[in-house]
């Protein structure tokens, strides 16, 4: 039976120079993986409300790219009083096409949409800190946040690497932003 991974990540609010930070990245070995705008569109239940409940379901749109995701309810066990959230995260990659009818198969089984966050993604890996994504994502109307993200089957292991690079990249005493960007959007 194969690990069940688990994605262990924490969020920071930003508002220094986004240059300055990817060259202290690169400076580390960092390299660009990827740069992406991305559209996703949270939903909830009628009989549940996932904004009380943490819950994520949600359609992701961006080129040539789309999925539907789904992380269980934060409790105790899937965060930590440091900001760090830990859960497992079920994902169904769908046609880019789909994304409509994935969309609407959520409404037709009585899904209520709640917000679409607008982000535009840059993320950077190194191959001495394997499963591991720093992403500066720029939420709009909302603002700058830095996301160190761990995939792990050991939770200790994962938040460990997030602390070391955190203090590693001196971001480790800017504030946290623990709620979800979906919650952020809702609220802005």
């Amino acid at each position: 039976m194969t690990e069940l991974l688990i994605e262990v990540e924490r969020k920071r609010t930003f508002t220094g120079n986004v240059d300055t930070f990817i060259a202290t990245l690169r400076a580390y070995g960092f390299t660009q993986a990827n740069q992406l705008h991305e559209n996703d569109t949270y939903y909830s239940r009628p009989d549940v409300d996932f904004m009380q409940t943490v819950e994520c379901l949600r359609v992701r749109e961006r080129d040539g790219f789309a999925e539907v995701t789904y992380k269980p309810a934060t409790s105790q066990a899937t965060s930590a009083n440091d900001g760090a959230i830990m859960k497992p995260e079920t994902n169904l990659s769908i046609a880019p096409n789909s994304a409509a009818t994935a969309k609407q198969l959520l409404v037709n089984l009585g899904m209520i949409e709640l917000v679409t966050v607008t982000k535009f993604r840059r993320a950077f890996t190194s191959a001495a800190y394997p499963n591991t994504v720093i992403a500066i994502d720029e939420i709009i109307d909302v603002g700058t946040f830095i996301e160190t993200e761990v995939t792990l089957a050991d939770k200790a292991a994962a938040l460990q690497t997030i602390n070391e690079l955190e203090r590693l990249l001196d971001i480790d005493t800017l504030p946290l932003a623990t709620k979800p960007y979906r919650d952020m959007c809702v609220k802005a």
